[in-house]
């Protein structure tokens, strides 16, 4: 509930007057968040008025958002949570501590679907039209990519680490480096595909190509690995030159639907995100038919959970709208029934890792700020600066709340054995 039952009217005149509007939006968004059941929300307006949200038992450490502009009341009523975010790109609120922010939303997802009804449904259908124009046809698909992994090599290694690697890592204790949980991940995904010398590996998204020297590097394995990224390309070409590994990596730009042949070993890491829902199949398809019938699959995937799947498959959220044009998460329970009804392959294996994916966001976060002079030497301005804010902020959020998480699949084809040796 609002604290006393409504917001205070100890406005002053920092702010001027509220247009009847603004007063309208205000009231109704205010009295949609005091009906979110979990934790508390702190909002301090432009006039310097305080309204506090939630039960007060559990608002001891609310998130605490700073009003700037009136008009951000405006945007939320019209365009719920995406509203809110186009709000904080626009300077018009921000916060001491944007993932707690993040973290009451998420924490409240079920009851923050009627923020999206109302008015803020009125701009659906034009959003969902936009997201169907980035549906990833083949075309569709080089285009999606390039919009986010061809913003340039020399921007994602400011907060990347050394292995480049652009998923969720796995931390082998909290304390450990980013780095080294990258690699601990790019072990344990080489472990779970059992890789053995003089076997051939298919990764089906390159990534800087961080897997496909660890791989070759380290388990003498031959990797064939496809981006369609030119940008992404370009560096895994020259760092597989540079490690004097081109007889052991070939890097093809090949959309998966065009690849051909078959390996003892198919692994794709957080690629099937930019699939799309009615793709899926497809996708599915072409694993099964890539991979030799002994063989292993290892599928990273962002997953949302089975229960929220259709609603967040309807939605056109932030995240689509501005991060990841065309791509969508996948569920457990979805993934699991194509791989029964497209592949004569089996799961064996389910890991969850959705917290060390809040751990590897908080460190790509810091390293972004830490990096904020250097990434506008490059161009780009305050709003792309605050988009990519409140980009990591939301995920790490999401993660600890889980409301969405990652997995490792692992699926074995009909004629694989395992070995009975210890």
């Amino acid at each position: 509930m609002l604290s006393g039952d409504k917001a205070s009217d100890n406005k002053g005149d920092q702010a001027g007057t509220l247009s009847w509007p603004q007063s309208v939006a205000r009231t109704l968004v205010l009295n949609q968040l005091a009906k979110l059941p979990h934790g508390g929300l702190r909002i301090d307006e432009p006039d310097g008025n305080t309204v506090m949200l939630g039960n007060s038992a559990q608002s001891h450490d609310p998130g605490h958002i700073v009003l700037a502009d009136w008009r951000t009341y405006g945007m939320m009523m019209s365009g719920g949570a995406l509203g809110a975010a186009e709000a904080f790109m626009e300077e018009g609120w921000s916060s001491p501590d944007l993932v707690k922010v993040i973290r009451y939303f998420a924490a409240n997802v079920d009851a923050m679907q009627a923020l999206e009804g109302g008015f803020a449904s009125l701009s659906k259908p034009a959003l969902k039209m936009l997201h169907r124009y980035n549906r990833n046809s083949l075309q569709g698909s080089r285009r999606n990519i390039s919009a986010h992994y061809d913003l340039g090599n020399d921007f994602f290694s400011l907060f990347l680490d050394r292995t480049m690697m652009y998923s969720s890592a796995v931390f082998p204790h909290p304390e450990a480096s980013l780095e080294d949980a990258s690699v601990h991940k790019l072990d344990l995904i080489c472990q779970r595909l059992q890789l053995q010398p003089g076997m051939t590996l298919l990764e089906i998204g390159t990534g800087w190509g961080g897997l496909a020297l660890h791989a070759a590097q380290h388990y003498g394995v031959t990797v064939t690995t496809t981006t369609i990224s030119r940008e992404q390309a370009r560096y895994a070409r020259a760092q597989v030159a540079d490690a004097g590994l081109g007889d052991r990596i070939t890097i093809l730009e090949n959309d998966y639907r065009e690849l051909t042949g078959q390996y003892d070993r198919v692994v794709s890491v957080e690629m099937i995100e930019a699939v799309g829902a009615e793709f899926l199949p497809g996708y599915f398809d072409v694993l099964g038919k890539r991979l030799k019938p002994e063989g292993l699959l290892l599928i990273q995937a962002i997953t949302v959970p089975d229960q929220r799947y259709d609603y967040a498959l309807k939605q056109v959220d932030f995240i689509k709208r501005y991060i990841f044009p065309g791509g969508f998460l996948p569920s457990v329970s979805v993934m699991c029934d194509n791989l029964t009804r497209h592949t004569r392959l089996v799961a064996t294996e389910l890991h969850d890792i959705g917290h060390d994916y809040a751990l590897t966001l908080n460190h790509w976060r810091q390293r972004f700020h830490g990096a904020l002079s250097r990434i506008r030497e490059l161009g780009f301005d305050e709003r792309f600066v605050r988009m990519w804010e409140y980009y990591l902020c939301y995920c790490e959020g999401a993660f600890l709340e889980r409301a969405i998480s990652t997995v490792h699949l692992v699926a074995a084809g009909p004629a694989y054995r395992p070995s009975l040796q210890a």
